[in-house]
């Protein structure tokens, strides 16, 4: 391949990446927006999203991290309300 020929090609590949992160980028924009939606319907429903924005990271999280974090929350909380 000349220098020519591989910049030609280069280009054409900077090229496709950008426009499919461009994409992506456009998907994800429309996915934030109907989860935007679906936490709005929720709260219409009298459900809290902060606590359903809470309760959906926490199932992300292994079972045995949720536990260490809650012991040490609660280990906190005493501390800080022995403290007062």
């Amino acid at each position: 391949m000349t220098d020519n020929t591989s910049h030609r090609v280069a280009a054409d590949e900077l090229r496709q990446f950008v426009e499919r992160i461009e994409r992506l980028e456009s998907e994800k924009a429309d996915i934030a927006e109907t989860i935007k939606e679906a936490l709005a319907e929720a709260k219409g429903r009298g459900y809290s999203t902060a606590t359903l924005r809470k309760a959906i990271a926490r199932r992300k999280l292994n079972p045995d991290d949720v536990a260490e974090g809650d012991a040490m929350l609660d280990l906190y909380e005493s501390t800080l309300n022995g403290s007062r």
